[in-house]
């Protein structure tokens, strides 16, 4: 009873932490303290958000292969579908009050701004990841679900080159975003090799 008591707190403190960003946005936004331009603020912040999310989500895999914590594992979901609540807030911002809703605008930004293209996609590609993340849906798609699910590295790439151009002046949280960002596909893509060769090794003694 203790671990499972210890693990149901975790879980909590996991929800609470990750609905904080939005808590302090909300409440930032109810008393006028976003800044000159709020919506802007707004915008950027749940982007960035939306990324910090998303690499956690990444982190998970490895952390759990080097922890050998397998309690780990539904916290990659958790903090995946944290990074679509997050990208529905700053695609909802940029659509109300950024472009209040004048929808031929919005079609126009998809179609002509490259930056608004790529971030588009990335949302999109989130959408279904999300969508897709239940049990009921593992089990219909079965073998396609994983492989579906390797777009979330799609996902991180594009929003990573989103947020460098919207933050073209200044690239510090790019930076630093993408020297989390690459380790983290440099792992996934080694653990593909290293599960096809174990998989090979066993022919190749024949």
């Amino acid at each position: 009873m203790g671990g499972q008591r210890l693990f149901t707190v975790i879980n909590w403190l996991v929800h609470l932490v990750s609905l904080l960003p939005f808590a302090s946005l909300l409440s930032a936004a109810l008393r006028n303290t976003l800044g000159p331009d709020p919506a802007d603020t707004l915008a950027i912040e749940t982007g960035l958000w939306t990324l910090r999310f998303l690499l956690l989500s990444l982190a998970i895999s490895p952390l759990r292969d080097i922890t050998g914590w397998a309690k780990l594992t539904p916290y990659r979901r958790t903090f995946g579908l944290y990074g679509l609540f997050y990208a529905c807030i700053h695609f909802l911002t940029y659509i109300a009050f950024l472009l209040q809703f004048r929808w031929t605008e919005i079609s126009g930004d998809i179609l002509e701004r490259p930056y608004i293209t790529v971030g588009f996609i990335a949302y999109l590609i989130l959408v279904v990841l999300g969508g897709t993340s239940t049990k009921a849906m593992m089990r219909r798609l079965g073998r396609r679900w994983k492989q579906l699910h390797k777009l979330v590295y799609a996902a991180n790439i594009l929003a990573l080159i989103h947020l460098i151009w919207i933050l073209r002046t200044d690239l510090t949280d790019a930076v630093i975003y993408g020297s989390i960002l690459l380790p983290l596909l440099v792992y996934r893509i080694y653990r593909h090799f290293a599960g096809k060769k174990s998989k090979a090794g066993p022919l190749s003694m024949r």
